[in-house]
């Protein structure tokens, strides 16, 4: 067929019919390409499957449930294991004496004494800021990894012999991360509000707190809009020992 056409004032046009036929079997080509490599990556099975509609919190959830049951098996196998040490090794009181000690400082055996407790929470959903304060940002209402780190790194300063932060013992190896106001720790998923507790003497605890830059400073927020603080004496703490893995994970250089 010509692809070109007369006109009534007599001129000739190209006719247009054949650019849209080649645009047309373009598209049914590409169509054809899409439904080949849909059916290539499918394989038989549902694309949209029900794992796909999960919510990352659904999932985060999901693993650190998993978390916390592999701990306690492993806090399990870490007792039985200390049943059996118990056996006579031929191991002298000092050498049993110096192996506690080192347990105790590594975190891994429960401890018990005099305590403080301090707990975090953000401000009321409905919060405004109090007379001579501006009116507060999202970020001024809700706990942030600092002010969690401040609370921790005070009571270590004021001679800490142990610390646990929600139901997690802490040792040296321990990351406290949050993400937005979800804290993270050793494979586990928290929520305010955040209880940490350490043991020692109050007294030098007490005063650790109050001396720290980083809590005055969260204290102006709760002045001003109402975040949770709260510091409580305990006559008598157990904290458990530390059960998850202590291996430690490294980079060696190749070659």
């Amino acid at each position: 067929m010509s692809n070109l056409a007369d006109t009534p004032d007599g001129k000739v046009r190209h006719s247009s019919k054949w650019p849209v036929r080649v645009l047309t079997a373009a598209v049914f080509a590409l169509a054809g390409l899409i439904f080949v490599t849909s059916a290539n990556t499918a394989k038989g099975t549902n694309i949209r499957s029900d794992s796909s509609l999960l919510r990352l919190s659904d999932l985060i959830g999901e693993r650190s449930d998993d978390n916390a049951r592999l701990n306690e098996a492993n806090a399990a196998a870490r007792a039985e294991m200390d049943a059996l040490a118990q056996r006579d090794d031929g191991s002298t009181q000092a050498e049993d004496a110096k192996l506690k000690a080192l347990e105790e400082a590594a975190g891994t055996s429960a401890i018990s004494g005099d305590a403080v407790s301090v707990t975090l929470d953000d401000a009321p959903p409905d919060a405004t800021a109090n007379p001579g304060y501006p009116e507060p940002q999202p970020n001024d209402l809700v706990i942030h990894q600092q002010d969690l780190q401040a609370v921790v790194n005070a009571l270590w300063k004021g001679g800490a012999r142990g610390i646990q932060v929600m139901d997690q013992r802490l040792i040296s190896t321990s990351a406290v991360r949050c993400v937005g106001n979800t804290l993270i720790l050793q494979g586990r998923v928290y929520s305010p509000p955040y209880k940490i507790t350490a043991v020692g003497d109050r007294g030098a605890l007490t005063r650790a707190l109050d001396a720290s830059t980083a809590i005055r400073n969260y204290k102006l927020y709760v002045d001003a809009y109402g975040l949770g603080w709260r510091v409580d004496d305990d006559a008598k703490a157990e904290l458990p020992g530390y059960s998850g893995t202590v291996d430690q994970h490294y980079a060696e250089p190749v070659g």
